[in-house]
């Protein structure tokens, strides 16, 4: 391979991205011609993979059932809900003939899928007994992006969403739901050790047709903020569109209420930016494609005792459930086998030579620390077991170090723009509450966005005492503080 290596953190955080996902064979963007689509490679796949059957297993454990709902929606049925229409018009592929015929209704390639399960739901949900309901789909979905794409963060096929629709007989139940929600999502991001903020969508930045949205947030290491999750209470926008109705328990007729979340392979892309360096990835275990990848070390004339015994530690660590790959190439060296799994990001290397061999123990290299250390045979599993949990508590520990670094409490709005526009990251504020002193301040301020109102969870993370926010003045209109606003430069 051939691309030269940027620096993580140099001039470029993008040029490094594209670097990495390249060279490390995660993802092959920008040469297939259909602009703002990838390929994802064998490498890669095997991560996305494993970051989809984690969030299958949390919706799956909480209750979701999977679905697969048509990629085409008729127009009709799309533009049902006007102000849903009208949030989605400019990013609609649509399809307007079936081979040399003109099509009567034209087709939209899904942007997302709350229209056709509510449809689809006037005819599956009668009673509250059925309720709540929750589905849930993993598949592509399509979006015309006009603005510049970008490998897995701003693309026109998204082929990683994964969105859940849910039906209620409540509000109340609906608001439980939303809750339900973002604790699982604080799980997902926690076991692969992304950190993020969690925080309520303005008004003017929700999804089209909910009542509110609750999205979360991560830092890039260009200190661009990037939404990772949203949670919406879509109340019943889309229900009352498509006439999905229920008996209720006291045997009247109403409208479900409804919720709706998603994410999608910018989960992928926060992994790769956080748990990285300038040599390359560094993967949690929980998604790492191998977590020890062994790498004989041989003369011709120890070939054959040396291989042995690294097929023999392979099985020992595959019946102990590790994922292990032997790297028995013959046409590179050693040193190159430890540079490409090194820079693709293998929890654990095995190193076993002729000493091992006669020792009966492993080298064992670290990704994390890029540490050696020699280990008895007898106690590999032991040893592998923790070192992996090691490993992911540590990379969990530094991503949330350097994301809380990036996060600054202010109270002035043009200290507040610095940060942002210096690129330091996420600039918070006491607010009073009020969206309209928000908008009417960074109206016309570029590359000044307002992410919303942080949510208490991530404000005791975070450390930040909301009692004493509420004895200062709003940074806005200069009303009682009752809140906290986060503005940013997101992508």
């Amino acid at each position: 391979m051939s691309l030269q290596r940027p620096q993580k953190y140099g001039e470029s955080f993008s040029q490094w991205f594209d670097w990495i996902i390249t060279e490390a064979e995660i993802y092959d963007y920008g040469r297939y011609p259909v602009k703002g689509t990838g390929v994802w490679l064998p490498y890669g796949f095997q991560m996305r993979r494993r970051v989809i059957e984690l969030i299958r297993s949390l919706l799956d454990e909480a209750g979701h059932e999977e679905v697969l709902l048509p990629l085409l929606i008729p127009e009709t049925l799309f533009a049902k809900e006007s102000e849903h229409v009208r949030g989605f018009e400019k990013e609609v592929f649509w399809v307007t003939r079936g081979g040399s015929e003109e099509l009567d209704v034209k087709l939209t390639l899904r942007p997302t899928s709350e229209t056709a399960i509510s449809y689809m739901e006037s005819f599956w949900l009668k009673s509250y007994k059925q309720l709540p309901k929750k589905y849930y789909q993993i598949v592509s979905v399509f979006r015309y992006e006009t603005k510049m794409t970008k490998p897995m963060l701003r693309v026109r096929e998204i082929t990683t969403f994964k969105e859940a629709h849910t039906a209620h007989e409540s509000f109340e139940s609906s608001e439980e739901q939303v809750i339900e929600a973002v604790n699982i999502y604080s799980k997902f991001f926690d076991m692969l050790g992304i950190p993020y903020i969690i925080s309520r969508r303005p008004q003017w930045d929700k999804f089209a047709g909910a009542i509110y949205t609750i999205a979360f947030d991560t830092i890039f290491p260009d200190k661009k903020a990037v939404q990772i999750g949203t949670v919406h209470n879509l109340g019943q926008t889309f229900s009352r569109v498509f006439d999905v109705k229920i008996q209720k328990k006291d045997e009247t007729l109403d409208y479900v209420w409804q919720t709706s979340y998603g994410i999608s392979e910018r989960v992928i892309a926060s992994i790769i930016a956080f748990h990285s360096d300038d040599r390359g990835l560094i993967l949690p275990p929980i998604v790492a494609p191998y977590q020890v990848v062994i790498v004989p070390i041989y003369q011709e004339n120890t070939k054959e005792v040396v291989i042995k015994y690294s097929d023999e530690v392979a099985q020992l660590l595959r019946k102990a459930g590790v994922r292990v790959y032997v790297d028995k190439r013959e046409d590179m060296r050693p040193a190159e086998k430890f540079y490409e799994w090194e820079l693709k990001g293998a929890p654990l290397r095995v190193e076993i030579g002729i000493k091992e061999c006669n020792t009966n123990t492993v080298t064992i290299f670290r990704r994390d620390l890029n540490k050696r250390e020699t280990i008895e045979l007898q106690k590999l599993v032991e040893k592998v077991h923790a070192l992996l949990d090691e490993i992911s508590q540590n990379l969990s520990k530094r991503a949330w170090n350097e994301f809380t670094s990036n996060i600054k409490l202010v109270s002035s709005l043009d200290d507040a723009v610095k940060i942002v526009r210096g690129g330091e990251g996420i600039a918070l504020l006491p607010w009073c509450g009020d969206e309209r002193c928000v908008y009417t301040k960074l109206q016309g301020l570029e590359g000044v966005d307002a992410l919303g109102e942080v949510m208490d969870y991530t404000l005791k993370k975070l450390n930040i005492d909301i009692e004493r926010i509420k004895k200062l003045k709003c940074t806005f209109c200069g009303k009682p503080a009752k809140f906290v606003m986060a503005i940013a430069k997101k992508y």
